[in-house]
């Protein structure tokens, strides 16, 4: 049977990543032979829709299990139409993760388990501004002027 795992990098020895649709790869493994595949998941970085498109990707593999961390509401509707079980994992290798499985450790889940848009990075910043000038100048035939102006402005953003 082929499992897709969540990963941080390739093959067995990486770390799950916890995140369903935003994993930086997915590790297909067959179970029988521990035969490996790694993929990059290319909607990792999509503006939106990337759950749905991941499990699109898991199921192109021919995976008939996903071990996750993680997994979104329509993450979850696709994989669940697709006849995909999913069963989630704290932490670990992704060797660790296939041998329980395969050991019947991991607890199945039939619901998400995050809100929408969870693996998103959440962002928020602030800045601020002022400036001031002033100016002076006469003359009839003649003259001076003098002008002073400045200003600072300040931001800060929170990833």
């Amino acid at each position: 049977m082929k499992v897709g795992v969540t990963a941080a990098a390739v093959g067995l020895d990486s770390p799950v990543d916890p995140r369903f649709g935003r994993c930086t790869f997915f590790v297909v493994v067959d179970t029988d032979t521990m035969a490996v595949e790694s993929v990059a998941n290319q909607s990792a970085t999509a503006p939106g829709g990337a759950g749905i498109q991941a499990a699109q990707a898991v199921s192109s593999m021919g995976a008939k299990a996903l071990i996750t961390g993680n997994v979104g509401p329509n993450a979850m509707q696709t994989l669940s139409a697709a006849g995909i079980d999913v069963y989630q994992v704290q932490g670990g290798t992704v060797k660790d993760a296939v041998e329980r499985f395969k050991r019947g450790e991991l607890t199945k889940i039939s619901a998400a388990s995050v809100a929408p848009h969870s693996g998103m990075g959440r962002g928020g910043g602030a800045g601020g501004g002022r400036g001031r000038g002033q100016g002076a100048g006469g003359g009839y035939g003649g003259g001076k002027g003098q002008g002073q102006g400045g200003g600072s402005g300040g931001g800060a953003g929170q990833w």
